[in-house]
């Protein structure tokens, strides 16, 4: 009996894992995201510095995750990437180091307002299949 209490236990956080949706599942290089390409075209209340790039969005740890990626251009060989969300700590320190990211902002609660609109649409990514790639003005 304990012998298969052992292996229940052992097994089952990895039996979570498997499941892109679950608690225990944290995104490896294989796990598709989901894309979105987004571009300014004169919109007042733009949050990025880029004028484009695509919204991404993963499933990792049970939650939603949005992320924006820079288009690549110039010199860099690595878009820079940041965490889109309304959540200030989610800003301030996933962020940490990323503010030139974005368009300047008065306060904490201007750069929430204009990223809302971003989570929400990102968000609504990771209801669709892995891999998709969905097209400006699809979601």
């Amino acid at each position: 009996m304990s012998a298969m209490a052992t292996a229940l236990a052992v097994s089952a956080p990895l039996m979570l894992a498997a499941d892109e949706r679950g608690r225990f599942h944290f995104p490896r290089t294989e796990d598709a995201f989901r894309l979105q390409k987004i571009e300014r075209k004169g919109e007042q209340e733009w949050p990025f510095a880029a004028t484009s790039g695509h919204l991404m969005c993963v499933w990792v740890l049970g939650q939603k995750v949005v992320y924006f990626a820079e288009t690549l251009g110039g010199d860099r060989k690595e878009p820079r990437v940041l965490v889109v969300s309304t959540n200030p700590f989610d800003l301030m320190v996933v962020n940490a180091g990323s503010s030139a990211m974005f368009t300047p902002y008065d306060d904490l609660e201007q750069l929430i307002v204009r990223l809302a609109p971003f989570e929400s649409l990102g968000r609504r990514l990771c209801d669709q299949p892995r891999g998709t790639e969905v097209g400006p003005s699809e979601l």
